[in-house]
């Protein structure tokens, strides 16, 4: 992953009046830690940031006032109505240091036909450099059948990174089409029966 490079400017006002000043100004407030270091409260410009961060650990590159600072972004808090980002969280990072970070899985490729498959974990945790992270780990189903699954130990990991999930934790598990939709059937119809029973017992 190719870190983005944004402007940052320090800022020394707090408060929910001043973040909404920042975002009408077209700024997101945001904040540096980590390494022991004080935490550095920024804004960053609100366009670029969030075409930036629309990535998964996106590593960021600021120049904060004239400083250098590499920062990997943990957390995004947005208006839970309008999605605007509203503040953003990130850890100070240095050159071949290793971070955790859950990355998102992607499966891929077809089934054998007559087969579906549910995937257990759309997220697997990581340990891999800062600079050199992956976007996301692949799952290829390509052929498979019912009966297989595919456990975090069977991913092929992106190089340089290491698992830390538990190795045996199902990833993705592949069975019959029509069992797959028999049991979502079943989930549908005792979900719906739930509130009936509620109210029969009132």
């Amino acid at each position: 992953m190719s870190e983005q490079k944004l402007a940052a400017e320090v800022r020394t006002e707090f408060g929910k009046g001043f973040a909404r000043r920042a975002r009408m100004a077209g700024q997101i407030p945001a904040v540096i830690y980590g390494h022991g270091a004080e935490p550095i409260h920024i804004t960053l410009p609100a366009k670029a940031t969030t075409l930036a961060v629309r990535t998964a650990n996106a590593l960021l590159s600021l120049d904060v006032n004239g400083e250098g600072h590499l920062a990997l972004v943990k957390d995004v808090q947005r208006d839970p109505i309008k999605q605007i980002i509203e503040h953003i969280d990130l850890l100070t990072v240095r050159q071949g240091e290793k971070v955790t970070v859950d990355v998102p899985v992607h499966v891929v490729g077809e089934l054998a036909p007559g087969n579906a498959y549910n995937q257990e974990l759309t997220v697997i945790s990581l340990e891999a450099e800062a600079t050199h992270l992956p976007t996301a780990v692949e799952v290829d189903i390509e052929g498979r059948s019912a009966g297989q699954h595919i456990h975090a130990s069977d991913l092929v990991l992106p190089k340089g990174s290491v698992l830390l999930a538990d190795a045996d934790a199902l990833v993705v598990n592949i069975s019959e089409a029509a069992a797959a939709a028999a049991e979502e059937g079943e989930e549908g119809a005792a979900a719906a029966e739930a509130p009936a029973a509620e109210a029969a017992a009132e």
